[in-house]
């Protein structure tokens, strides 16, 4: 197991290269190295000695806990593994680097035309890969069980379906209030004071630099080849300081989680984050439990305020906190609000659902994601690069990823109101500059358990019962009442 992480990780740093530093003309034979690693690390993961050596470690007896988890997991992963073929595999590969390629160009001519045909192959592929790995209602409920295990179209539907009015409420009663002003955080933020702010953010969230580093990307991600080595990314507009620095609190949240993972499990499932759903969790908590919080910024504003001294000259703790928290519709996800971004969130996993099933044209995304923007949001797309070649999700093949997003913020608030449970000091801390104990407590309660549990059986070890969307609703309507109080 360890042989194929070494393949897959070897993978991983020449796809972080990719979205950073390679050179334009390096990007075929780029896709081909991808495509071959990817192929000898299937290969690699179907061989009928692996699968023999995996029935004969289940029938043994004298296994731990954790060792026979390992084996369960790594007998799933082989009998799924073990659906494709080497080909198969391999094309998918070439086709979402062919797929990513015209993603990045599509976004320079602002034309989702230039990313049709790719990505229409890419979706073939999705499908086939659906069929292959077999389904029981919606054929979209096989990819997401890949990044959430368990997780299906009727579990997404109902929390959707329950959040929806409960947001509109919210938002309704914000529309209300007099607006925040936040103009100031438009002002020129120079690139190089940002990424030195950037940094110094990751510094007091603890992420350790000894064991990871942050670059520049097109879209922020974060990547590991293993719990000494967690890359970060980030993007800088000189014209809004919240997009860097947020970016490099969100992708720090998923960092930490990485660093904090066992690596005497280098390899095996223990080894590895519990799912997508728990790993947003982590993002977000820190994001926007923390980081969006008035505790860290009554103890972070001086520190902004020392790289930006004209820019937040006159400006207290407390207005540049309500400022951060604007609620209000947008066109950009990661430049969403709370309480906004799970519009963007829902709007996605809808356009992706239709094309898995075949019930919308690749043809007429931008057409519907335009007529859902102004439906859920209120807000005019007025191009293809503000609307749908925003993410960079589809061009990875990421299909089944988004609902994730939002599920992790309702986790995320969930272990947050455990943790306070559990530290009733803790906002105080935060605001004496001490983030430490909300590091231990994840270390303690999440990272430490890789896959061991399914998001819900881990949700329910550390908050005491799976999750209920209820402490989301809760902390936001708490938080945006405090921001707008009249």
């Amino acid at each position: 197991m360890q042989k194929i992480a070494d393949v897959k990780y070897a993978s991983a740093v020449l796809q972080w290269d990719q979205e950073t530093y390679l050179p334009v003309k390096g990007n075929d034979m780029r896709g081909r190295q991808l495509a071959t690693l990817s192929e000898i690390a299937h290969d690699l993961f179907i061989d009928e000695k692996l699968g023999e050596t995996l029935v004969e470690l289940n029938n043994s007896d004298n296994l731990t806990e954790k060792e026979r988890r390992n084996i369960e997991l790594t007998s799933e992963d082989y009998k799924r593994n073990k659906k494709f073929t080497g080909e198969f595999v391999r094309k998918m590969s070439e086709a979402i680097n062919k797929s990513f390629h015209a993603w990045i160009q599509a976004r320079k001519e602002n034309s989702f035309t230039v990313f049709q045909q790719p990505l229409h192959e890419l979706i073939e592929l999705k499908k086939q890969e659906a069929d292959i790995l077999g389904y029981q209602n919606h054929p979209y409920d096989a990819l997401m069980n890949d990044y959430d295990k368990g997780l299906t179209v009727a579990i997404v539907d109902n929390v959707f379906n329950s959040l929806r009015p409960q947001l509109k409420n919210i938002l309704d009663t914000i529309q209300s209030k007099p607006q925040i002003d936040d103009s100031f955080l438009f002002k020129h933020f120079d690139k190089d004071n940002q990424w030195k702010f950037g940094m110094e953010l990751l510094k007091r969230m603890h992420f350790d630099f000894e064991a990871g580093r942050q670059d520049i990307s097109t879209h922020p991600f974060t990547t590991s080849f293993n719990n000494g080595d967690v890359r970060l990314t980030t993007r800088i507009d000189e014209n809004n300081v919240s997009n860097m620095a947020w970016s490099c609190i969100h992708e720090g949240g998923h960092g930490l989680y990485e660093q904090g993972l066992l690596a005497d499990e280098y390899g095996l499932p223990l080894g590895e984050a519990c799912s997508l759903s728990i790993h947003e969790s982590q993002s977000r908590l820190w994001e926007n439990c923390v980081g969006r919080g008035l505790p860290f910024w009554q103890h972070n504003f001086p520190m902004a305020q020392s790289f930006f001294p004209e820019q937040l000259k006159n400006i207290s703790a407390e207005q540049f906190y309500k400022a951060i928290n604007k609620a209000e519709p947008s066109l950009i996800r990661t430049e969403a609000d709370e309480l906004t971004y799970h519009f963007h969130v829902m709007i996605r996993y809808e356009i992706e659902k239709m094309l898995i099933d075949g019930t919308i044209k690749i043809k007429d995304i931008p057409a519907y994601w335009n007529e859902h923007y102004q439906t859920y949001l209120g807000v005019t797309v007025p191009d293809d690069l503000r609307g749908c070649l925003q993410d960079i999700h589809w061009s990875h093949g990421s299909f089944g990823y988004f609902a994730t997003y939002s599920l992790g913020s309702m986790y995320a608030a969930q272990l947050y109101a455990a943790i306070q449970r559990s530290n009733a000091s803790i906002e105080k801390e935060i605001a004496e500059g001490n983030n430490k104990n909300v590091l231990n407590w994840l270390q303690k309660n999440i990272y430490v358990y890789g896959r061991q549990f399914t998001s819900e059986e881990l949700c329910t070890k550390a908050t005491g019962e799976p999750l209920n969307t209820t402490y989301f609703i809760d902390y936001a309507t708490k938080k945006y009442a405090g921001i707008y109080a009249s």
